[in-house]
């Protein structure tokens, strides 16, 4: 029996999903907080590998499912290639398999595109933020998860880079400028 598949994307934890597709009847949802710039989400790994032939994925726009248009087209064909339908809400677009819309795919192209460009305005005004906070001192970066004294003590036990950070749960270029700033 076909189903009707939500799936919902948020980036934040503080972001609300219920909005999404609050009124429209669906069997299951599929639920991601994360960023829609890698196609690696939890929900929708398990939500490619659930979907069946005759499914109906359900989505409330093209950028809850992909935020560049390679991942958003490479993401439609597979679900087509299972017999499974993509419908955007918000834009009132459906793919199917056998549905073939010039119109459809032309939008979804020019919007998938929008998506993206905003995408990438956002990170260019991100990162001319973080370095203007930066010249003026007011950028520290994140603060660190363990104290540096844990790094330092572990560095002078003679442990390696790769294993301090391995242990710890950071990067090793933490551990490296740590190491810098002791040295």
């Amino acid at each position: 029996m076909a189903q009707a598949l939500g799936y919902i994307r948020v980036s934040t934890v503080e972001q609300n999903t219920v909005r999404q597709l609050d009124g429209v009847s669906i069997d299951r949802h599929f639920i991601d907080t994360c960023s829609g710039s890698t196609q690696e989400r939890p929900a929708l790994l398990e939500l490619k590998a659930y979907c069946r032939d005759g499914d109906i994925v359900v989505v409330h726009d093209i950028s809850r499912l992909a935020r560049n248009i390679a991942d958003l087209i490479e993401l439609i064909k597979f679900f087509n290639a299972k017999g499974v339908a993509v419908e955007f809400k918000k834009e009132g677009m459906t793919f199917t398999v056998d549905q073939s819309n010039p119109m459809n795919t032309l939008m979804l192209n020019l919007l998938g595109s929008v998506y993206q460009f905003e995408r990438e305005m956002m990170l260019e005004r991100q990162r001319e933020g973080i370095a203007k906070a930066k010249s003026v001192g007011k950028y520290k970066g994140r603060s660190l998860s363990v104290s540096t004294t844990e790094i330092i003590e572990r560095l002078r036990q003679g442990m390696s880079i790769r294993k301090i950070a391995s242990e710890l749960g950071i990067s090793t270029t933490t551990v490296q400028k740590i190491k810098k700033s002791v040295d």
